[in-house]
């Protein structure tokens, strides 16, 4: 389905060549059957927001919403099993399933990674498709909930997704908002130091080091 296919598109890593496919997505998206008015018209906000000012600063804010921790992971099984030995066995998994239905995954993408799963089920009957997405209810619900504490318009993909799966969409004002602190972030993403251990003592006047 079409659907599916622009909300992959809509979760991906911006490039100019998706701005460029924007008006589609915007056609897909307000002709869609599955989507309900509140739905079509957050979809519609996003794909606006995606289209303003320059290519650089959408990139700015993708690459601080989805890759900076893993609440926001758009890997799935990354908040299933962390990078233990069963993610990679579900990936596994995951990879051969597309192989039965002959959807073969590039070598730079993994199986897990939400637009590729979005890619796969635009390939598939509806039936199937919503079977998937129930099976990821509560992964989409916890990211889903990340995208609405910050308030982004991304949210709108996975409020969509859990719709099209029969759940209720996450109710906004029962969110409260988040706002990450830039100093929590620079500690996070602080570079450690070389050595360790503490400083030897120094004169206070030349600087040198006192024995």
């Amino acid at each position: 389905m079409l659907l599916f296919k622009a909300l992959s598109a809509l979760l991906s890593y911006p490039s100019e060549e998706m701005r460029q496919a924007l008006p589609e997505i915007a056609d897909v998206i307000s002709t869609a059957p599955l989507l309900d008015p509140a739905r079509r018209e957050d979809l519609l906000a996003l794909v606006g927001e995606l289209g303003e000012g320059d290519l650089l600063t959408v990139e700015e804010r993708y690459v601080d919403l989805f890759d900076r921790g893993r609440a926001l992971s758009l890997h799935l099984f990354e908040h299933l099993h962390g990078e233990s030995r069963d993610r990679g066995e579900a990936m596994v998994e995951l990879k051969q399933l597309y192989e039965h239905a002959g959807f073969e995954l590039s070598a730079r993408e993994l199986p897990d990674y939400l637009p590729v799963v979005l890619e796969y089920l635009s390939c598939r009957k509806l039936a199937e498709a919503r079977d998937m997405l129930v099976d990821c209810t509560q992964i989409l619900t916890t990211i889903g909930r990340s995208l609405v504490a910050r308030r982004s318009g991304y949210a709108a993909v996975l409020q969509a997704l859990l719709v099209i799966a029969g759940e209720s969409p996450i109710e906004v004002d029962k969110v409260p908002p988040v706002k990450e602190r830039m100093e929590t972030l620079d500690r996070e993403w602080a570079e450690q130091p070389a050595f360790g251990g503490v400083p030897a003592p120094t004169d206070p006047v030349t600087g040198a080091p006192v024995a």
